[in-house]
C-alpha cells in the first residue's frame, strides 16, 4: 500500500511516543502524566503530591506576599517573617530563599502536623544549602531548618550540620530528622552525608512511623529518603529510651524551628501527611520535580510542553 512521506512522518512520531510513553490506556492509569494537543507531555510536581492526600501542602512560593497558602484545602496557611526573595526549583517553579539568620515561615500549630495525632507523619521538602558553613548555628554546630518544636513542647526537626561543627566522629555536612520527647534531651532520628554540596537541590522525606513494631523496632522507626531511595533507618528506642510522640502547641516553621539557629538557602514544595508516604511513592515525586526540570526524554525532540507546576 502506497504511503506519502507526511504519512510515514506520523507514523514514525505514534511509534515514537508509544515506544516512550506506553500504549494509551498508560495515562489512564497515570492521572499525573497529561498530553498537550502538541503532543508535549510534563508531570505536574503539585498534582502527584496531592494524589497522596497530603494533611498540608506548601509551594513556598510566594515569599513576596508575606503569606502561603496551603493547596490542600485544609487551611493551615502559612505567613512569612522576613520576606526572603524568590529562588527556582529544578523544574523552574518558585521557592524561598532564606537568609541564614532571620527569615522564615510560620504555621499555627495543628492536630494534622503532629506526629502524636496518628503515631505517624511523613515530612517532605526539597532544600538546598547555599553554603556548607551556616552563619547562626546552635549545639555542636547545626541548623534546625523546618520543624515543629519549643522548649518543653518538643515533637520533631530537620536539621543540617555546618561544615565547622564539633561532633567527634565528625559528622560533615549531615543532614537528618529526629523525633523528640517533649522534654527534649536525645532524639531518635536517620540520617545522609555523603556527596552534600552547595547550591545543589536536594529531594528529603522523613518518616516517623510509632505504630509499625517488629522485633527489629519494638516502638517503630524513623526512615529518611534522599531524592527518592531510601537512605537510612533506625529504631524509636535509642539508648535504652523510647522516643514517642507527644503534641505539642509550637507552631511549624520552615527556615528555623525555635529561632535558636536558621538555613542559609532554599526550601519549597514542603508537606506533611498523616500517615507512612510509600517508597515508591516518594520515588515518583522526586520523578516528578525531575521529569518537570527537563528531563523528559521528549523535550530533545522539540515537542511541546504543556501543564501547572
Amino acid at each position: 500500500m502506497a504511503c506519502s512521506q507526511g504519512s510515514r512522518k506520523t507514523a514514525l512520531l505514534s511509534l515514537l511516543i508509544f515506544s516512550l510513553l506506553g500504549s494509551p490506556s498508560a495515562f489512564a492509569e497515570e492521572p499525573r502524566l497529561r498530553v498537550s494537543p502538541a503532543l508535549g507531555a510534563r508531570v505536574s510536581y503539585n498534582d502527584t503530591v496531592l494524589q497522596d492526600s497530603p494533611s498540608a501542602f506548601w509551594n513556598i512560593g510566594s515569599p513576596g506576599s508575606g503569606s502561603e497558602r496551603d493547596l490542600t484545602g485544609h487551611g493551615h496557611n502559612g505567613r512569612y517573617i522576613g520576606k526572603p526573595p524568590v529562588t527556582r526549583l529544578p523544574n523552574g517553579a518558585s521557592a524561598a530563599k532564606f537568609n541564614g539568620t532571620s527569615q522564615y515561615m510560620q504555621v499555627p500549630d495543628s492536630a494534622k502536623l503532629s506526629p502524636a495525632t496518628r503515631g505517624i507523619l511523613t515530612i517532605e521538602a526539597w532544600m538546598r544549602p547555599d553554603t556548607l558553613t551556616f552563619p547562626d548555628t546552635e549545639g555542636s554546630g547545626y541548623v534546625h531548618w523546618m520543624g515543629k518544636g519549643e522548649p518543653n513542647k518538643h515533637e520533631y526537626v530537620a536539621r543540617m550540620y555546618s561544615a565547622d561543627n564539633t561532633e567527634r566522629p565528625y559528622r560533615a555536612n549531615r543532614i537528618s530528622g529526629y523525633l523528640f520527647n517533649a522534654s527534649g534531651g536525645k532524639g531518635a532520628g536517620s540520617h545522609f552525608q555523603s556527596d552534600i554540596r552547595a547550591a545543589k537541590w536536594i529531594h528529603y522525606v522523613l518518616v516517623i512511623n510509632s505504630k509499625a513494631r517488629s522485633i527489629d523496632y519494638p516502638r517503630g522507626y524513623t526512615k529518611i529518603y534522599r531524592d527518592g531511595k531510601q537512605m537510612d533507618q533506625d529504631s524509636l528506642i535509642f539508648e535504652g529510651t523510647a522516643i514517642i510522640p507527644q503534641r505539642g502547641n509550637a507552631p511549624f516553621r520552615v527556615g528555623t524551628r525555635d529561632f535558636r539557629s536558621f538555613f542559609k538557602g532554599g526550601i519549597g514544595k514542603v508537606a506533611i501527611y498523616d500517615k507512612e508516604l510509600p517508597a515508591h511513592r516518594i520515588a515518583s515525586h522526586y520523578r516528578a520535580m525531575t521529569l518537570d526540570s527537563g528531563t523528559n526524554l521528549l523535550r530533545p525532540f522539540g515537542l511541546g510542553v504543556t501543564d501547572a507546576r
